[in-house]
């Protein structure tokens, strides 16, 4: 199950009880996750637990952040491995303790496949904010929303009722398409095109026929950059995406992606990262904040035209592993001969 997302708050206690109400709080909420399972219930019991014993979050400590010439080094690579790859390939990724920003092909056009959820669950956020729903508004199931492809709600019971937030956490932690068409019936096509211009994205767009799950080429293709996708998560990361709270859950839901290939694969499992992925009509994509040692980092790894998926998803990985070669605490890049700065 996934860990709570931060709400802050404390609740007083009188004095000389608080031990008694925080075992109470513990024990009510052991009885309610032993009684109940899924995402809503563990979220909503953590905030109350979490509201009885306020646990201040520590000061983030980095290891040594990369120096220039380690920086320097690491494009170089990126560059190279970039320039060999058999298809179309764009990559953004920004140092976010330093401002180092590298940039390929940052600004080009890619469908965006399942990378257009990270809006789409901006966008409800937006409209959460507006006072229109709520994360606990119930949205049933309809036989028009099922769709196939990723995700397990196209197995879920016609009419069944779920929750904003539980459709939230499938469509972006299993890419579930079913989910993804629920939300865009409830908020509608028009509203979340109008929301993408709201969230200052430019080359992002949505489209019915984008939406499709068809192989071949559709007449309006959904479409994003690297650079918009990673501005996305960087906003998240800072807590200035939508607002505050709703950056902290979005960065919570992102951390829980099921995926386990692609820029997972190329980190360490000790890492933590919060990323989605994207998966059609030949585009293979991954964009992800990583946290690391050294420094929190974003990343943004699209392609199209590739040779096959796996082809994508290995290189993928291989950018993901050049960025780990030099952000993890051990690197030897200082010891290297020959290199500008080493020693």
């Amino acid at each position: 199950m996934p860990p709570p997302v931060k709400t802050g708050g404390a609740v007083r206690t009188q004095a000389g009880g608080g031990g008694f109400y925080r075992l109470t709080a513990k024990l009510l909420l052991s009885l309610v996750l032993a009684a109940a399972g899924g995402f809503f219930v563990y979220y909503t019991g953590n905030r109350l637990l979490k509201s009885f014993e306020p646990q201040p979050e520590p000061k983030k400590v980095v290891e040594a952040p990369l120096k220039d010439a380690e920086w320097l080094a690491m494009v170089e690579s990126l560059d190279k491995v970039s320039r060999s790859y058999r298809g179309r390939v764009g990559i953004y990724i920004k140092d976010l303790e330093t401002g180092k920003t590298w940039l390929y092909n940052a600004d080009k056009l890619f469908p965006s496949a399942s990378l257009i959820k990270v809006p789409i669950m901006a966008a409800v956020f937006e409209k959460i904010k507006l006072g229109d729903l709520t994360l606990d508004t119930q949205i049933k199931l309809t036989r028009h929303e099922r769709v196939g492809g990723s995700g397990s709600l196209k197995w879920v019971r016609d009419g069944t009722s779920l929750s904003v937030m539980e459709i939230i956490y499938k469509m972006i932690t299993e890419s579930d398409n079913t989910a993804t068409r629920m939300l865009i019936d409830y908020v509608s096509m028009p509203y979340l095109d109008g929301a993408f211009k709201n969230l200052g994205l430019v080359h992002t767009n949505i489209t019915p026929e984008g939406m499709s799950l068809s192989s071949g080429r559709v007449l309006r293709e959904n479409y994003t950059t690297p650079r918009e996708m990673a501005s996305l998560l960087e906003r998240i990361y800072a807590g200035q995406l939508v607002s505050k709270e709703s950056s902290e859950f979005m960065l919570d839901v992102l951390k829980h992606t099921k995926s386990r290939s692609r820029l997972r694969k190329g980190l360490p499992l000790g890492w933590e990262i919060g990323h989605k992925t994207g998966l059609l009509r030949k585009s293979c994509h991954d964009v992800g904040i990583v946290f690391s040692p050294r420094g929190d980092y974003v990343i943004a790894v699209l392609t199209s035209e590739a040779p096959n998926y796996t082809e994508a998803k290995n290189f993928i990985s291989k950018v993901a592993k050049l960025t780990y070669k030099y952000y993890r605490i051990d690197a030897d890049f200082a010891a290297l001969p020959g290199v500008p700065g080493a020693g």
